[in-house]
C-alpha cells in the first residue's frame, strides 16, 4: 500500500502552469500537462512493455506446441524443462506482475492526479477573468466547461497509455516475430496496418468535430438548468415552469440531434475497423497454413500467427472504442479551450506593485467609463475624498453610481481619466493589494454555501473565533446565528447558510455581510444600499453599528434611501454620469436643485425616478 500511495504523490497535482493557457489544441494540451510529462512518459513505456506480454505469450504458446510434437508426450518434460519452466514462470509471475504495474500507472499514477491538476489551472485561470466574463455567461455551463475540459483530458491520457501504447506495442512486437516466420507475412501485417491507420485518419476528424458540438450542445444543457434552478423562486413565483420546460426542451433537443450525429459516426466508424478487423485472422492463420504446406513454417507457428491475428483482432475493437473516446475527448478538450483559454482582459500591468497600506485618500480625476455603448456609466467625474471622509452619492437609476465604485475597485479600467488611491493610479497596483483595502457592503449579499463562521471570517480569513463572533455582534446577527439548524443538523456558526445564503431573509443576509466588513476593517468602507433589505429596527441599531465602523474610514455610501445618508460629510449626486450637485444635506436642500426635488419626492425615503435600471 506504501508504495503504491507514493506513486500517486509523483506528479504534483496542484502545480500552477506556467503563463496563460495557448488558445491551439496541441499548445493547450501540453500547457495543461506541462510539468506531468515525465511520469506519463515513464506510464507509457509500461504501457508498451505490458503490450509485448502479448506477443511473449503467443511466441511461447507455440514453442511449447512445437516442442510437444518435437520430443513426444514421454520426452516433453526432460527435454524442454527450461522453457515450461519458464512458460509457468512468465504466466503466474512475470506477466501478471508486469500488468499490476501497468495497472498502478494508469490508476494510480495518472487517473487521480490528472484531473486536478488540470482542473486547478483552469479553475485557477478563469478566476482571473473579468466580470464582464461572468456576465456574459451562464454561471453553470463555466462549471461544466471547466470539469469537461480536465475529465477529458484526463480520458485522454489514460486512454493514449492504456490502449494507443499498449496496442502500437503488440503490433510491432507481432510484426517482428512474423518476421521469422516469413517476411511475406509480415508485409500482409504491415499493409493491413497501413489500411488501418488510414481508416483511423478518415474518420477520427470526424469524431472529434461531432464530439465538440455534442460537447457545447450538453454544456448549455447544463447552464440551462442551472439557470432555472438558481433562481427557482422566481420561476414559481411567475408560474413559469411550463415555460422554462420549454426552454430547458429546446436546448436538450439541440443535444439529442447533436448525440445522434456523433452515434451514426462513431456506428461508421466502428463497422468499418471491425470489417478489417475480420481480414487480419483470414490472412495471417491462411498465410501461416499454406507455409506449412511449403514446409516453411511449424505447427507452433500456425498457432503463433493465430493467437497474434486473433489478439489483434479483439484488440481492434477496442482499440476502435478508445480511439474514439480519445477523439470525442479531444472534442471536449477544444470545446472547452475556446471557452476558457480566453486571454484576462482585465490584468495587473507587468510592472505593478502591492499597494502599500493606505490612508483613504481617494481622487476621480476626469474619470469616464461607459460598458462600450454610446451613454451610460460616467463621464468626466472628478471628485476628491480625503481620507477618513464620509461621502453620500446619489443619483436616479442610470446615474452612474455602481460605475463608480466598480472603477473604484477596478472592476474596470477607466475609458479616459484615471481613479487613484493614496495618489497611486488603481491599474498602476496589484487588483488583490487594492481590493484588499476595500471593504465593501451591496444589496444584493454574496453568501457561499458555507458555514455562518466562513461566510463572517470570508473578510479576514485568519480571524479568531471571539473576533467572528465580536463582527457578527456589531452587524446584530449573532442571536439569529446561534438559532440556526441546517438539514444535516448543524447549528449556530456551523450551520450551513445553502447556495447564495438562501436559507436566510434579506436582512438576515445584509447582516451577515455586515459582519464581514466589520471583520475585514479596511480602511476604505464602500456602502451599496447596505441597509435597504432592513426593518427600521434592525436598521437603527445597525446604523449605529456602521457609525462605529465607519470612525476615522473613508467611505463612499450609495443610497436610494435618502434618509441613510443624510448624516455623510457630504453629499455627491450625479445625473446621466456627470456630477450636478455636491454639498452637505442641509446646503444641498437650500440649494433647492436635483437633491432637494428627490428629497422632496421620496417615498418611504426612497427616491422616486422613472428612469431605466443601469
Amino acid at each position: 500500500m506504501r508504495p503504491l500511495r507514493a506513486l500517486g504523490t509523483v506528479i504534483d497535482a496542484f502545480r500552477p502552469a506556467d503563463g496563460p493557457p495557448p488558445q491551439t489544441l496541441g499548445a493547450f494540451i501540453r500547457w495543461s500537462l506541462s510539468g506531468a510529462w515525465p511520469p506519463l512518459m515513464l506510464a507509457a513505456v509500461i504501457g508498451a512493455l505490458a503490450g509485448t506480454m502479448e506477443v511473449i505469450s503467443a511466441l511461447l504458446l507455440g514453442w511449447t506446441i512445437d516442442a510437444a510434437l518435437a520430443s513426444g508426450p514421454e520426452r516433453v518434460l526432460a527435454d524442454h524443462a527450461p522453457l515450461l519452466i519458464g512458460s509457468v514462470a512468465f504466466f503466474l509471475i512475470l506477466r501478471p506482475l508486469a500488468f499490476g504495474i501497468f495497472s498502478a500507472s494508469n490508476s494510480v499514477l495518472v487517473g487521480p492526479n490528472v484531473l486536478p491538476l488540470v482542473l486547478s489551472r483552469l479553475h485557477r485561470w478563469t478566476m482571473g477573468q473579468d466580470v464582464t466574463f461572468f456576465d456574459n455567461d451562464f454561471a453553470g455551463r463555466i462549471a461544466q466547461k471547466q470539469m469537461q475540459a480536465a475529465r477529458a483530458m484526463t480520458d485522454v491520457a489514460s486512454e493514449s497509455i492504456n490502449t494507443v501504447c499498449f496496442s502500437l506495442a503488440s503490433v510491432i512486437g507481432s510484426a517482428f516475430f512474423l518476421l521469422t516466420v516469413d517476411w511475406a507475412i509480415a508485409v500482409g501485417l504491415l499493409l493491413w496496418l497501413v489500411i488501418y491507420l488510414a481508416t483511423i485518419r478518415f474518420f477520427l476528424p470526424r469524431v472529434k468535430k461531432n464530439s465538440s458540438a455534442r460537447a457545447a450542445a450538453r454544456a448549455m444543457v447544463t447552464g440551462q438548468v442551472v439557470d432555472t434552478i438558481t433562481n427557482i423562486k422566481t420561476v414559481k413565483l411567475f408560474a413559469h415552469a411550463s415555460f422554462e420546460d420549454r426552454v430547458a426542451l429546446k436546448s436538450m433537443d439541440l443535444f439529442r440531434e447533436r448525440s445522434l450525429d456523433f452515434g451514426i459516426i462513431s456506428t461508421q466508424f466502428r463497422l468499418a475497423l471491425t470489417a478489417l478487423a475480420g481480414v487480419l485472422p483470414v490472412m495471417l492463420i491462411g498465410g501461416a497454413l499454406m507455409l506449412w504446406r511449403q514446409g516453411a513454417a511449424t505447427p507452433g507457428d500456425i498457432a503463433t500467427a493465430g493467437a497474434v491475428a486473433m489478439r489483434i483482432t479483439q484488440m481492434t475493437g477496442w482499440v476502435s472504442f478508445a480511439l474514439m473516446s480519445v477523439y470525442s475527448n479531444v472534442g471536449e478538450i477544444e470545446d472547452g479551450m475556446r471557452t476558457l483559454a480566453g486571454p484576462h482582459r482585465l490584468t495587473d500591468a507587468p510592472d505593478a506593485i502591492d499597494l502599500p497600506k493606505v490612508y483613504g485618500d481617494v481622487r476621480f480625476n476626469d474619470a469616464g467609463f461607459a460598458y462600450g455603448r454610446r451613454r451610460g456609466g460616467i463621464d468626466g467625474v472628478t471628485l476628491h475624498i480625503k481620507p477618513g471622509e464620509r461621502i453620500g452619492i446619489v443619483g436616479a437609476s442610470g446615474a452612474g453610481k455602481s460605475t463608480l465604485v466598480s472603477l473604484l475597485l477596478r472592476l474596470y479600467d477607466c475609458e479616459k481619466g484615471a481613479v487613484l488611491v493614496d495618489g497611486h493610479d488603481v491599474r498602476a497596483v496589484t487588483q488583490e493589494s487594492l481590493r484588499s483595502q476595500i471593504g465593501m457592503v451591496t444589496q444584493e449579499t454574496a453568501m457561499f454555501n458555507r458555514s455562518a463562521r466562513d461566510n463572517i471570517g470570508y473578510g479576514r480569513p485568519d480571524a479568531s473565533e471571539d473576533e467572528i463572533i465580536a463582527a457578527a455582534k456589531a452587524a446584530e446577527a449573532h442571536d439569529f446565528i446561534l438559532h440556526m439548524e441546517d438539514h444535516q443538523g448543524r447549528k449556530g456558526y456551523d450551520a450551513h447558510l445553502g447556495e447564495r445564503g438562501v436559507k436566510l431573509s434579506g436582512g438576515q443576509r445584509q447582516r451577515i455581510a455586515l459582519a464581514r466588513a466589520f471583520l475585514k476593517d479596511a480602511p476604505i468602507l464602500v456602502l451599496d444600499e447596505a441597509t435597504s433589505a432592513l426593518d427600521s429596527e434592525v436598521e437603527a441599531s445597525i446604523q449605529e453599528a456602521l457609525n462605529r465602523v465607519m470612525k476615522g474610514k473613508t467611505v463612499l455610501a450609495i443610497a436610494h434611501r435618502l434618509s441613510t445618508i443624510a448624516e455623510m460629510d457630504r453629499i455627491v449626486v450625479l445625473d446621466e454620469g456627470r456630477i450636478v450637485e455636491e454639498g452637505s444635506h442641509e446646503a444641498l436642500l437650500a440649494k433647492g436643485g436635483l437633491y432637494a426635488r428627490y428629497w422632496n419626492r421620496q417615498s418611504g425615503g426612497f427616491i422616486v425616478t422613472e428612469e431605466a435600471a443601469e
